[in-house]
């Protein structure tokens, strides 16, 4: 890069806060998804103002600008594609205020979510969104993927819980979005498209949260099916039943036999499907929900239930969901997360998809997930050293997404679209919608140097 702009990026945040030493750039060339792309220049701004001036300039020289908080998506939405400006905000993570009277706080975007979580439990809150990478992934980047987790079938996703934003516009403009009120339909609802937009938008400089009262226990119970259509009715009965458990995961026969092996863990042969199920609530009220959803599912082909007593048997509970993703490494190294949602009702026909895919391309896919909103973690593994293995995989995805839309379903339920998912935006988007997209890209973007080429490509 030109050592003319390297100076002016000096001038803004500080010589101290821009490097373009290689093992530098070399840590901001990746996300999750193994893939890899060198920027020329990585840059820590310190607050709205900076990230203003470098966009303004950045603007005026048309250098590409990407945005980056801990690097943890699955879909390559934070990749230098073109070179250019890495903008990590990770120096922006301050928690500006709890404010306990109204339920809202204040943070900056590199606030780490399960710090923030920590945060509002010691005054008696809770912030419901917890995407898997919690313990590294920052508020922003949950913003900018809308990112979901498993409370999300009783509470929502991230976009549920942002009631406004600070945001640094690609040219440069500080604009603020919504408020603090719990209402608010003045104009055209900017939180909401900046929510999801994958950086491609605007750089988001502060977040206000709604928050809830934090609830007073939780119940978690283990249930083995003997089959996955079981499992799936399961769940459709519970909801049915009037119970909304704050989670119900599940992991199918493949992901148990995983888990298995990997850590020698004690589930019975004949399990082949599990729901992890959490009640949350009164104290009180959570016996009789733990009771009646057992009462509930064991007509249909319940093998063993486990309920915990304490919260070490919660935990160990959960640690049967958590032993997954490192349990798929001793299937094959390589490993591509795929995210589909579908109709509640559909996950069992779903997963028979899926099985049918694997045994056509004769190739490994694991299947777990949020079974409460139909959000099935698909795990296509590979060895990419094995010719011909790759070409597997690429078509079995695409087969996964069109069997998912043949079910009413999306390819994307919380990891976003990035690099990976966007050559396959036609299958799921009209042409008019993805117009009227490029259109609101166009009008905020006009030079493209914001995230380009994600998302609706270019």
């Amino acid at each position: 890069m030109d050592q003319r702009i390297i100076r002016i990026l000096q001038e803004i945040v500080g010589k101290d806060q821009v490097t373009t030493e290689r093992a530098d750039l070399i840590c901001y060339s990746y996300d999750a998804t193994q893939q890899q792309y060198l920027p020329e220049v990585v840059v820590f701004p310190a607050d709205a103002k900076q990230i203003s001036l470098i966009l303004k300039m950045a603007n005026a020289e048309k250098i590409p600008v990407f945005p980056r908080g801990a690097g943890s998506g699955f879909t390559g939405g934070s990749l230098p594609t073109r070179g250019g400006i890495v903008l990590v905000t990770s120096r922006m993570d301050r928690i500006l205020r709890i404010d306990s009277e109204n339920l809202v706080a204040e943070v900056e975007p590199g606030v780490v979510t399960e710090q923030f979580q920590q945060a509002v439990e010691k005054v008696g809150l809770f912030y419901p969104p917890d995407p898997a990478s919690l313990k590294f992934s920052t508020l922003g980047g949950n913003v900018a993927e809308c990112a979901g987790g498993p409370r999300c079938v009783k509470y929502g996703v991230t976009k549920d819980y942002i009631l406004g934003l600070e945001v640094v516009t690609p040219q440069g403009d500080i604009i603020r979005t919504g408020g603090e009120t719990m209402k608010g339909v003045v104009g055209y609802d900017l939180t909401k498209l900046m929510c999801g937009s994958e950086g491609t938008l605007g750089i988001i400089t502060k977040i206000i949260i709604k928050l809830l009262p934090l609830p007073e226990a939780r119940k978690t119970m283990l249930v083995l099916f003997d089959s996955i259509d079981g499992a799936a009715r399961a769940v459709s009965a519970i909801i049915g039943g009037k119970i909304i458990p704050a989670t119900l995961e599940f992991m199918d026969a493949t992901t148990i036999d995983c888990v298995r092996k990997a850590t020698g863990l004690q589930l019975p042969e004949a399990a082949q499907a599990v729901l992890i199920i959490e009640v949350d609530g009164e104290r009180e009220m959570l016996e009789r929900q733990a009771q009646k959803i057992l009462d509930i599912v064991q007509p249909l082909g319940v093998v063993e239930t486990r309920v915990a007593a304490t919260p070490a048997e919660s935990e160990d509970i959960w640690k049967v969901r958590r032993l997954v993703s490192p349990s798929l490494r001793k299937v094959n190294p390589d490993k591509f997360n795929e995210d589909i949602c579908v109709p509640r009702s559909k996950v069992p026909e779903m997963i028979r998809a899926v099985e049918a895919i694997a045994k056509k391309h004769a190739i490994p896919i694991v299947n777990f997930g949020h079974a409460g909103d139909g959000n099935i973690h698909v795990n296509v593994m590979i060895d990419k050293k094995v010719p011909g293995q790759q070409e597997k995989a690429d078509q079995a995805i695409e087969e996964i997404f069109a069997a998912a839309l043949k079910l009413g379903g999306t390819m994307s339920g919380e990891h976003g679209v990035g690099i990976t998912k966007a050559p396959y935006i036609p299958m799921e988007l009209d042409p008019a919608a993805v117009a009227y997209m490029k259109t609101i890209k166009k009008a905020l973007d006009p030079n493209n140097i914001l995230n380009p080429g994600k998302v609706l490509l270019d």
